[in-house]
């Protein structure tokens, strides 16, 4: 029988212990003031960059970790020091993971370098799908892209919202209805270059949380970019789309995935262990304040109210850590998400980060509910993690579906 461990070896505890440092030392001390200013926290990005966290090698040495713990350990220690820098840092990473699920080895090698930049400038990428009227609807996208065959360019028209960099991005990618006919699975997937003219950012989102990183919508208005800007190229575009109407033509049939959902399954385990981190994060803060807060006499960790609650949020934020590893090993294991695995991990670490962060709130009392102490803002920043990239009721949506076949 071959050998099972749920342990880190050597190479990753170092990984894991180097990032933690990082975000001990240069992410946490700048946490409130970046918060606070609601901006990109563009110096701590090249922080990143120059010691090489924020860099194309880093993440690919973590994706292709053959245990797949590499990037949900990465995602769980950036997102213990802070979420909102965290998600600036690793935020482009999506846009990478559209390529990565979409592009040919080509595309792959020509853009992705280009969304980081270098230590000496940095850049940044955005991954741009949610509309005003189509967020986890995505067959009611309307952003449209079309081919103009004189030219090879294809034309892009459409407002995208709830972009992360959107606007400030170096290189957008942007999913683009291609057949109105077909629904969700008429899309495709484009990179718009630097500098294309026609893309522009339109209103910055003042959030509740997460404050750090850059929210936006993206207008689209006439932009051509080159044909070889179709994710995956425009013979396999054609052969897709022809399954597709033939499919259709039979009355349904084999699912074909669209460029989006591509994305986000890809992507979904990364996101529980982002709220992995954010619920560690605000229970740590709140066990060290119950064994120091003394009250009656006593800490009040010896209090068992106190001290049941803080057992729950460690059981919880260690069964929430097994199933985003679970869905990891599983997706580098080549093992298809049967029963939604990966929506699993997202759902469940998601809403243990909300529970876990309003327990910390509770177990500090006052000082919690001030910016004094910081599972306040850890509190708005977990309140994404069940809405982007699928809110907690499309997890439910994918996982019954999956478990009713």
């Amino acid at each position: 029988m071959g050998e099972f461990t749920l342990e880190l070896n050597d190479d990753q505890k170092q990984v894991r212990d180097w990032l933690h440092g990082f975000a001990a030392d240069v992410m946490r001390p700048a946490a409130a003031e970046w918060d606070e200013r609601e901006e990109t926290p563009w110096p701590i990005i090249q922080e990143a960059a120059k010691i090489g966290i924020y860099s194309l090698d880093f993440y690919a040495q973590q994706f292709f970790d053959p245990t797949g713990l590499g990037i949900p350990m990465a995602m769980e220690e950036l997102f213990w020091g802070d979420a909102g820098i965290a998600l600036s840092i690793v935020g482009t990473g999506l846009a990478a993971v559209g390529v990565l699920a979409n592009g040919t080895e080509e595309q792959i090698g020509t853009w992705v370098p280009q969304m980081y930049g270098d230590a000496n400038d940095v850049k940044v990428a955005a991954f741009c799908s949610s509309e005003p009227d189509a967020g986890s609807d995505v067959a009611s996208m309307r952003t449209r892209a079309v081919y103009d065959q004189a030219t090879d360019e294809w034309v892009l028209n459409g407002t995208k919202t709830w972009a992360t960099n959107g606007g400030i991005a170096n290189v957008h990618v942007v999913v683009a209805v291609v057949d109105p006919e077909l629904g969700s699975k008429g899309h495709a997937s484009f990179i718009v270059p630097p500098n294309t003219p026609g893309l522009s950012q339109g209103q910055k989102f003042q959030k509740h949380g997460i404050r750090a990183s850059h929210t936006a919508e993206v207008v689209l208005e006439d932009v051509r970019v080159p044909g070889h800007c179709l994710l995956g190229g425009k013979e396999k575009l054609d052969e897709r789309l022809a399954r597709a109407r033939e499919k259709a033509r039979a009355g349904g049939g084999e699912r074909v995935k669209n460029a989006a959902m591509a994305t986000f399954e890809a992507s979904r385990p990364a996101v529980g262990a982002m709220a992995v981190g954010t619920a560690r994060a605000a229970y740590e803060v709140a066990l060290d304040y119950a064994r120091t807060r003394v009250q009656f006499g006593r800490p009040i960790i010896e209090n068992q109210g106190v001290a049941f609650q803080l057992a729950d949020m460690a059981t919880q934020i260690d069964a929430a850590r097994l199933l985003v590893w679970r869905a990891s090993w599983m997706a580098t294991a080549g093992k298809p998400f049967t029963a939604a695995e990966g929506s699993m991990s997202k759902l469940y670490a998601s809403e243990v980060a909300k529970k876990v962060t309003a327990q910390a709130i509770q177990i500090l009392g006052g000082n919690g509910y001030t910016r004094e102490y910081p599972v306040e803002r850890m509190h708005r920043d977990a309140a994404i993690y069940t809405i982007f990239e699928g809110t907690s009721e499309i997890q439910r949506m994918v996982i019954s579906r999956a478990i009713a076949k």
